[in-house]
């Protein structure tokens, strides 16, 4: 089903993931509109949406850090975006 472009079932499960998580803060912005900026430890105003995309941005380069200095397995790099995600969510 996939092997058209050489995937691999963990590289389209991180494709379901990312479009997941947009859908569901669509869904969120559609149930609860506005989501009000706030002011974070990043010295950001945020919504939502921003702390989304800073989430995936940091988790890539956390994920390409990690590949390039311990190589594989990557359950180090993915313990470290969860909780760069938890914090980002948290605290920005």
């Amino acid at each position: 089903m996939i092997s058209w472009m050489a995937w691999t079932w963990p590289t389209a499960a991180f494709f379901l993931f990312v479009f997941a998580s947009i859908a569901f803060m669509g869904f969120l912005e559609y149930r609860a509109p506005g989501g009000a900026p706030r002011d974070g430890v990043l010295g950001l105003h945020t919504t939502r949406g921003d702390r989304l995309f800073i989430t995936l941005l940091g988790s890539a380069f956390i994920m390409l850090g990690w590949l390039g200095l311990m190589s594989t397995p990557l359950w180090g790099g993915l313990a470290i975006s969860l909780a760069w995600g938890a914090f980002i969510f948290w605290k920005a």
